[in-house]
């Protein structure tokens, strides 16, 4: 691990912060406080359908009452469409992107109608309906407007890095090598016609150009770990280590979720709650 280590945490505006994502936070504030590193807050809104101000608001009035001090300006992803862009033209440059035509519903009656139903860590996956898709009949479907998405064509991807990427994980007592496979995860989505990203393309860049060193963040996202270790070889992109630290589950065992109402930040804080009771309750040293 950096002895001096640059982390983040990188939320998403689109619901108030639980004690999840206090973990997440916390951590990463004590592995840059203790080792005299720096520790950087990313508001992470891509999807500005569901992005909202206030939430933006919330996470940053959360953060503080939790003790939390970070560098400014944040970095916000709805801000920095045209880096994207320009990784994108790099991919495709490279020739390991191709656009796809599909809907849902197209991929399920694919799958439907194979012997099998993939699916991976990070969902089902994509059964390379429009991989196959000739030149002729990508412009044609391009040049009409068909809404597409792009996707990484893992194959070729692979084919175009010097040698198979590793990373290193420092979660356990020693840092271990982890190669780079896609084997389980297939040919995940780069961008959409109206986004220029996805959130796999925009973290790994966005870590890039921010200097981050250690990526500290849930074991939930290590299958992802594959996917933007393959970027940053594609794009010439430093490799921080990468901690998947565990996660904090609800009292019936679920990963605590904005979306099945887990209990805010802003809740327990109203209940009385304090920042030295929430580390107490993560798990966390309360600092003296």
């Amino acid at each position: 691990m950096t002895e001096r280590p640059v982390v983040r945490f990188a939320p998403s505006p689109n619901g108030l912060l639980h004690l999840g994502h206090a973990y997440s936070a916390l951590l990463n504030w004590d592995l840059a406080l203790k080792s005299g590193g720096r520790f950087l807050l990313r508001v992470e809104d891509i999807d500005t359908g569901r992005s909202r101000p206030e939430f933006e608001q919330a996470i940053y009035q959360d953060l503080e009452w939790l003790g939390l001090e970070w560098e400014k300006p944040v970095r916000r992803q709805s801000d920095h469409f045209d880096d994207y862009r320009d990784a994108l033209d790099r991919l495709r440059s490279l020739g390991v992107l191709y656009p796809c035509f599909c809907t849902r519903k197209d991929i399920l009656a694919e799958i439907a109608d194979s012997d099998t139903a993939p699916h991976g860590p990070l969902g089902t996956i994509y059964p390379g309906i429009c991989r196959a898709l000739s030149v002729h009949d990508q412009e044609q479907r391009l040049a009409s407007g068909h809404p597409h998405a792009l996707r990484l064509d893992t194959v070729k991807a692979f084919e175009a890095v010097a040698s198979p990427p590793t990373w290193r994980e420092v979660s356990g007592a020693q840092p271990d090598d982890i190669p780079c496979d896609l084997t389980n995860l297939g040919d995940v989505v780069l961008a959409r016609k109206d986004v220029p990203t996805s959130y796999h393309l925009a973290v790994t860049l966005d870590d890039a150009l921010q200097g981050v060193t250690l990526v500290a963040r849930g074991n939930d996202l290590a299958p992802a770990t594959h996917v933007h270790r393959l970027l940053q070889a594609l794009l010439d992109l430093e490799t921080p280590d990468y901690l998947h630290h565990q996660l904090i589950d609800g009292s019936e065992g679920s990963k605590l979720s904005k979306r099945k109402s887990s209990p805010s930040l802003r809740s327990l804080r109203e209940e009385g709650t304090t920042p030295a009771d929430i580390r107490r309750m993560l798990g966390l040293p309360v600092p003296g």
